[in-house]
């Protein structure tokens, strides 16, 4: 079982992930860098990493509540989930073509800046809601 710290240890390092590449990716020029290119498939694969040990280890005690209020939680983080990856493999598509990660496909910077402003959104706003909804209920039931 995965402790509370490491789970606000993965936010941490996705958050600080999301800050960076937000600056780094303002700038065209560094989009094509290897170096660039490495944090941001590094970020996804920490994302990806992040929802599935969440996935896996918080709700089945919140589904086995009988409190519909409690499953409710639980059904709405995943389907969250399950949006999110969604989201995830949508843009994976559209602007990293290669599979061995070295490059980007960015021939329309301001809609890739917007569209990966949207997704660290997204994720942020993801791991505020695990930090003050869902970490916080299964400590409860604990």
């Amino acid at each position: 079982m995965i402790t509370y710290d490491e789970l606000n240890q993965q936010n941490h390092r996705i958050t600080e992930l999301s800050n960076i590449l937000r600056y780094l990716l303002k700038e065209r020029s560094m989009c094509d860098t290897g170096s660039c290119c490495e944090l941001f498939y590094h970020y996804v694969d920490l994302v990806n990493e992040h929802i599935d040990t969440v996935d896996k280890e918080m709700y089945s005690d919140l589904l086995k509540s009988s409190d519909e209020k409690i499953n409710n939680v639980a059904r709405n983080f995943m389907s969250g989930s399950v949006e999110i990856r969604k989201i995830l493999r949508d843009f994976s598509k559209k602007w990293c073509p290669t599979k061995d990660k070295s490059s980007l496909k960015i021939k329309d910077h301001e809609k890739f800046l917007s569209d990966t402003n949207k997704l660290f959104d997204l994720v942020l706003q993801r791991i505020l809601d695990e930090t003050e909804h869902l970490y916080p209920l299964v400590r409860s039931l604990a």
